[in-house]
């Protein structure tokens, strides 16, 4: 149950913008920390992500302070930071219901108020998108009208905000890019232009002299177009002297400000209040810390991204104490599964686009540093890299969340599949996300994987079957290879199994049954077995298959499912259409078979954010309502057990 807690007495009188902008700007200081404070408050006893929006408190207070949204538009990349947005603009009293059932979302979301401009949940969109409303203003006239678009520099590593940067440079638009430089996106940052940012922010020259010239610029257009021109050049060289290098972004046409103390709010009220003056797509280096405010968080800013409930005076994160062992979460198999297999096999290689401890990869980077790979958030390059690899005879194991990999579907065809490479493509957050919602949902990688020539497509029912799918991976001539598995926990405490090969396209039987079959595709089965048990219990004795592979199909476990059974009812945890369940029918109409099939899933609809259970009771293939339907279809009581 969420709860809700006091605000502070400044924060309490702040429900919009223009309640805030009252305030005088020695007062923001105080709003501030009360604005941190809440959010530690809310997020201490409700869950949530954390430390990247207490990061941005300062920035968050000193845009709304200065621009007048929401006709000005501010768009948040990715949106992990914009809980102190969504208090500031009309959500302070539903805050204690974020990422809850029915409640607020986690990110910003365009349905839910006219404050959160562009929906986001995946990096590096901001740009583009502010960009594309800075021209849509500029073509209906509107020249008073802001755009900013707030980045970290995890999400600036990424290929489309590169792009977009290298577009906004040659349209003259009315378009304020702020890079928020932590040095972190969920893990540290990695790359070039992680060292290139340190280079700016280290340079004492450069700094002495940046704030003094920021200042001179603001007001010199006023003296005339001649002297802003000669300004301008002034800079540009001051900076490349002062730096040793060309400045990356003016590169790119950009007028660059900055680096600013990103926590000095009053500070960042000034400046921005100067370059609402300045025209054309400028760019504001802002240095934070994320999780500001929070010593815990401060200093261990990977493990306090999304911490779960916790103790805000002692830093304790609340766990769930069980008295029994408990199975293991899936990405905690990967991790250690890989590295064992990468102990036998040295052809192994791992990869990830900056998700290294939310994958378990880091176990790997950790063991075997040079042969695991955090590529930054560039999915894209991720997969074409591991093409490459592949290419050369090693065995890569690219593993991207369902949904991120729907980014990188190009290169799955063109690099990977089309040359027919060995990479094994593990698709963690397969299926329904949780928390996270629509943007997070893994909903399509069955269905748009399994229409891919040269492709395998298979999910894992427990973590035994994780094990066995990932060791059959890796064996010779294996081609293009996906194993998709979910968020949270497998069912198997004793999951530490021998390694075993699995014949690709070979399900196995559950167990037996009349008149009806289900068949199941991955973790979503084990609430078919709770289904059965509660169906035996009754009296209803329905077979249960685990296809384990929805490409290639095991075709001789369905036609003696479709010569044995006069029902049929698929369950996947995965989009309806063109997923498992269309594969079936697809083999029944081939095969002029003529059965009931009934197929449950996720429908062609957008999942909002929930528990699992909650969700998948939703799109009806939760155990209850996998039960509900076997019933529905008017098979016979019997009061006899069926062997297995």
């Amino acid at each position: 149950m969420s709860m809700q807690v006091p605000a502070g007495h400044l924060l309490e009188k702040i429900n919009y913008p223009s309640d805030l902008k009252q305030l005088k700007v020695e007062e923001l200081k105080q709003v501030c920390q009360e604005l941190r404070q809440y959010i530690i408050d809310v997020v201490s006893v409700n869950g949530g992500h954390f430390a990247a929006s207490l990061g941005v408190v300062e920035l968050t207070v000193a845009l709304q302070y200065v621009l007048n949204t929401p006709y000005d538009q501010l768009v948040w990349d990715v949106g992990h930071q914009a809980y102190g947005h969504k208090i500031l603009t009309g959500r302070r009293d539903i805050f204690h219901t974020n990422r809850v059932y029915k409640g607020m979302s986690g990110f910003p979301k365009r349905s839910e108020s006219e404050y959160d401009t562009f929906g986001v949940g995946h990096s590096s969109t901001s740009i583009s998108a502010a960009l594309g409303m800075a021209v849509a203003s500029h073509y209906k006239g509107e020249t008073d009208r802001q755009h900013v678009a707030v980045i970290g520099d995890g999400a600036m590593t990424a290929g489309m905000a590169f792009e977009a940067l290298n577009h906004a440079g040659i349209e003259n638009s009315n378009l304020l890019v702020i890079l928020n430089d932590n040095n972190m996106s969920i893990d540290p940052n990695v790359g070039a232009l992680k060292e290139y940012l340190t280079d700016i922010t280290t340079s004492k020259p450069y700094n002495r002299f940046r704030d003094d010239i920021a200042h001179v610029l603001a007001k010199i257009s006023a003296i005339g177009p001649d002297a802003f021109k000669i300004a301008q050049k002034l800079e540009k060289s001051i900076k490349g002297t002062l730096l040793k290098k060309s400045n990356f972004f003016e590169a790119l046409k950009f007028r660059y400000f900055g680096p600013i103390d990103g926590h000095d709010v009053e500070h960042l009220v000034k400046v921005l209040t100067d370059l609402r003056d300045i025209p054309g797509p400028k760019l504001l280096h802002c240095i934070t810390v994320k999780g500001k405010g929070y010593a815990l968080a401060e200093k261990d800013q990977t493990k306090w991204h999304a911490p779960g409930l916790f103790d805000k005076i002692t830093g304790e994160i609340k766990k769930t104490k069980h008295e029994k062992p408990q199975p293991p979460k899936y990405q905690d198999v990967f991790g250690h599964t890989i590295i064992e297999l990468a102990e036998q096999n040295p052809k192994i290689m791992g990869i990830t686009p900056a998700m290294p401890s939310g994958c378990s990869l880091n176990l790997m980077m950790k063991a075997m540093p040079n042969r695991a790979f955090d590529v930054g958030i560039a999915e894209q390059h991720a997969v074409t890299f591991s093409a490459g690899l592949a290419s050369q005879g090693l065995i890569p194991f690219c593993n991207i969340y369902s949904s991120f990999m729907q980014r990188a579907y190009d290169q799955v065809i063109h690099d990977v599949a089309i040359q027919n490479l060995n990479v094994v493509f593990c698709l963690d957050r397969a299926g329904i996300a949780g928390a996270d919602g629509p943007t997070h949902h893994g909903a399509y990688d069955l269905a748009f994987m399994r229409c891919i020539p040269n492709m395998t497509v298979s999910a894992p029912m427990n973590e035994e079957e994780l094990r066995n799918l990932m060791f059959t991976a890796q064996q010779d001539d294996m081609g293009p290879f996906v194993i998709r598995y979910p968020r949270g926990n497998g069912v198997m405490v004793d999951w530490q199994r021998p390694l075993k090969a699995i014949k690709v396209g070979k399900g196995r039987k559950v167990c037996d049954g009349e008149e009806v079959a289900i068949l199941s595709i991955g973790h979503i089965g084990n609430e078919v077995v709770k289904a059965t048990a509660e169906l035996n219990s009754a009296g209803y004795y329905p077979a249960h298959y685990d296809l384990r592979f929805v490409k290639p199909l095991d075709e001789a476990l369905l036609h003696e499912v479709f010569k044995k059974f006069s029902k049929v009812i698929t369950v996947e945890d995965g989009c309806l259409e063109g997923g498992m369940g269309s594969a079936v029918l697809e083999f029944m109409a081939d095969n002029n078979y003529q059965l009931q099939v009934v197929r449950l899933g996720i429908p062609d609809m957008v999942i909002e954010h929930g528990d699992q259970p909650e969700l998948w009771a939703d799109c009806g293939y939760d155990a209850k309502s996998i039960a509900a339907q076997v019933m529905a279809l008017g098979i016979k009581q019997n009061k006899h057990t069926i062997a297995s």
